[in-house]
């Protein structure tokens, strides 16, 4: 089918449109990489100097070496906590999203307007609460402080209730004549058509704990080998004063692994999404 000179020019104005669109929404981690390059001068230089004189690392080498906020110490401490949390927490909630949706028990409705209820208060409503419950606990300093309270989500559990609902019964029942249990259908049957929303929830949960900054400052300020990239990249900006080029640096730096993830996942993501939505 040939195109009319119409459609042709529509589809040229839509091309050029979507890459301005996509140059506008990456300029600024382009001047972000761009800028960790330079010295404090070029950074504030005037007419302004897109391109460093000199691609210099020295403020990665800086960040690096330094020894009061290591950088490559919070990001292996920032990844072990995102990662174990995104297990755990869409372990947690599909399983609750199955019972929810395909086990019936006492006071079910109850319970599941109890979790989505959730769903509408504000996280810095409960900040404080949270922070004393966890005091109480003798959490604060821990590792398990920064992965724990965040795992179960009400919009989570609700995502994975209504994926689960619209999928075939005759696949449970088919598994409960044979033998298996409500365990074995959950793992063997539900988890594996599910591979789309989780990678979605999973990488949203991710970026959500690789990019927690308050929670962290209030509950392990005391304990340097559990500080966050967050909070490390704050303290660059004080300790560093004026020296842009150097948090920069460090920005670029923490960026990386959502980047990577994205890249890795990004069929699942995308596909994920696509599904989530004719669900």
């Amino acid at each position: 089918m040939r195109l009319t000179k119409s459609a042709i020019v529509g589809k040229v104005i839509g091309y050029f449109l979507g890459c301005f669109l996509v140059v506008i929404a990456a300029f600024p981690f382009i001047w972000m990489v761009v800028s960790s390059f330079k010295t404090q001068a070029e950074v504030f230089a005037i007419p302004l100097q897109f391109f460093p004189a000199v691609w210099d690392p020295i403020n990665y080498i800086n960040i690096f070496n330094d020894q009061h906020f290591p950088m490559m110490r919070s990001l292996l401490s920032t990844f072990s906590v995102a990662s174990s949390a995104v297990v755990l927490s869409l372990t947690l909630c599909t399983m609750a999203a199955y019972a929810f949706a395909r086990i019936n028990f006492k006071f079910k409705k109850i319970l599941f307007g109890i979790c989505i209820s959730t769903m509408f208060i504000p996280g810095i409503a409960i900040l404080i609460t949270s922070f004393l419950v966890v005091h109480a606990l003798g959490m604060l300093n821990t590792w398990w402080v920064l992965v724990l309270p965040g795992l179960v989500s009400g919009f989570n559990i609700f995502f994975f209730r209504q994926f689960f609902l619209n999928m075939p019964t005759s696949l449970e029942e088919a598994a409960l004549i044979d033998g298996c249990s409500r365990f074995r259908i959950y793992r063997s049957i539900f988890i594996p058509l599910s591979t789309g929303p989780l990678v979605v929830l999973g990488a949203g949960a991710f970026i959500g704990y690789w990019n927690s900054f308050l929670w962290p400052s209030l509950t392990v300020a005391g304990n340097p080998e559990l500080m966050q990239v967050m909070q490390v990249l704050r303290s660059y900006s004080s300790f560093y004063g004026n020296d842009f080029g150097a948090v920069l640096a460090g920005a670029t730096i923490a960026a990386i692994p959502p980047i990577v993830l994205f890249f890795i996942f990004q069929r699942k993501i995308v596909a994920g999404v696509v599904l989530s939505g004719l669900k």
